[in-house]
């Protein structure tokens, strides 16, 4: 059986994220079970242009509409490796840390959770009340690794492309995917010496 994860994609900014995440995961050979929110949909359309939600089906093996609470991802009985949440929203990030399954992105991510497995969220907002960074530490303490889309500069990123794929491939790493050569690896490829070796 081939990997297989949820994408949840909610409305905060960062359509590119969610489109660059699923070619990495079609391009591993990775069975992705999509469910976008209601207001991502508004986002993708205005960053990613009128086609831009049928591109990111199109990579997708299967798509369900947030209203679906009878998908097969909705129960735990249905096996997958995890799911990544990317952007994701702070009404989805609280909705999440507080095991509010009002609606199928919300509801695979509860169900993930409680079966252990790996979930990924990557929240887009800033700057960050309170309110904010306790639904992550909260989110945290539940198990979910939290991995703001931050850029790895050391990288030397060339383009906005470089730092969405670096991102992505970030993301289905900490999933349990190996993101092979889209990831740079710090030290792997001379880019970084030991602090012995300035000594």
């Amino acid at each position: 059986m081939p990997q297989r994860l949820i994408v949840g994609v909610s409305g905060a900014s960062g359509a590119v994220l969610a489109r660059e995440t699923l070619r990495q995961l079609a391009d591993r050979g990775v069975e992705t079970h999509l469910v976008v929110s209601r207001g991502a949909r508004h986002t993708i359309a205005h960053e990613l242009g009128s086609d831009g939600f049928a591109a990111l089906n199109a990579m997708a093996a299967h798509l369900y509409s947030e209203q679906d609470l009878a998908a097969p991802i909705a129960s735990g009985s249905f096996r997958t490796d995890g799911m990544i949440v990317v952007p994701c929203s702070m009404r989805s990030l609280a909705a999440m840390a507080h095991g509010l399954g009002d609606n199928l992105l919300t509801r695979a991510a509860d169900v993930v959770l409680k079966e252990k497995r790996r979930l990924v969220v990557a929240p887009r907002e800033a700057p960050l009340h309170e309110g904010h960074l306790d639904a992550m530490l909260r989110l945290a303490r539940l198990g979910a690794v939290i991995a703001p889309p931050v850029p790895p500069f050391y990288a030397a990123p060339a383009s906005i492309e470089d730092i969405v794929r670096e991102i992505a491939a970030r993301l289905i790493g900490w999933a349990g995917v190996d993101p092979g050569e889209a990831m740079t690896r710090w030290g792997e490829r001379g880019d970084a010496k030991s602090g012995l070796d300035e000594q």
